[in-house]
């Protein structure tokens, strides 16, 4: 097995969002069959799956693929609770229509359409983006998909005798797990940067730092800001 990555003459690379089965290639050798120790099988959970590169490149790494295979099993395919199958499939494909990840849009796309019988929504969710209207129900499916990946974490600062306790600055929107999937070993030169706004570019194996533009302080003027100093009294 060899950590080089690999080249590709002509990759098709898709540029464009659809339901189509566009197909996946590995930028790094998968595992072989017959390299598979029964800790790479517990991995996997199906053996099935020995035959998809996809799977046997995260093989690499068992434990983290076969907790990443049974959280998807329970998000997707769990029939105790929660959303139809077709609801959660578009929750999916509207996260990755947002994240801008080509592949797993296309999967969960698929699925939506299968589930729902609404193909033609689906399709314009995948040509206008998450704005686009398609139903009460499904805006608001699609809408808390997006907060939910978009979710800003505001940390108050701790008021430490002081009366400046007050919002912080929104940190960046992390970058998308899955499609950090899709581009384990990638070429730098390859990679999208904007995935990963806030950190910095790996140059030749050297830790750059990249442009970040910050966002401005939220402010909230119709809630003042209050002093949050504890007063204790003691005997």
């Amino acid at each position: 097995m060899t950590e080089t990555a690999i080249s590709y003459s002509d990759p098709d690379r898709p540029v464009a969002f659809t339901q189509a089965n566009i197909g996946w290639v590995p930028w790094l050798e998968p595992l072989q069959e017959a390299d598979l120790t029964p800790r790479h099988w517990d991995g996997l959970t199906e053996a099935s799956r020995a035959k998809s590169p996809y799977f046997m490149l995260l093989a690499r790494d068992p434990d983290i693929l076969g907790a990443r295979t049974r959280t998807d099993k329970d998000i997707f395919y769990n029939p105790d609770a929660g959303l139809p199958r077709a609801e959660r499939e578009l929750a999916a494909a509207a996260t990755s229509r947002y994240n801008g990840c080509i592949f797993c849009a296309s999967v969960h796309a698929r699925f939506a359409s299968t589930y729902s019988k609404r193909g033609d929504d689906v399709d314009r969710l995948l040509a206008e983006g998450v704005k686009t209207d398609l139903g009460p129900r499904w805006n608001a499916l699609v809408d808390a998909s997006v907060k939910l990946t978009d979710t800003v974490r505001i940390r108050h600062r701790r008021d430490r005798g002081s009366a400046r306790a007050g919002p912080r600055r929104p940190r960046h929107r992390r970058p998308d797990p899955g499609r950090r999937l899709l581009q384990l070993g990638q070429p730098p030169d390859a990679v999208d940067r904007r995935a990963d706004p806030g950190r910095g570019l790996r140059v030749s194996g050297t830790k750059t730092k990249a442009p970040v533009s910050r966002p401005a302080p939220l402010s909230f003027p119709d809630r003042p800001i209050r002093n949050r100093t504890r007063r204790c009294s003691r005997a």
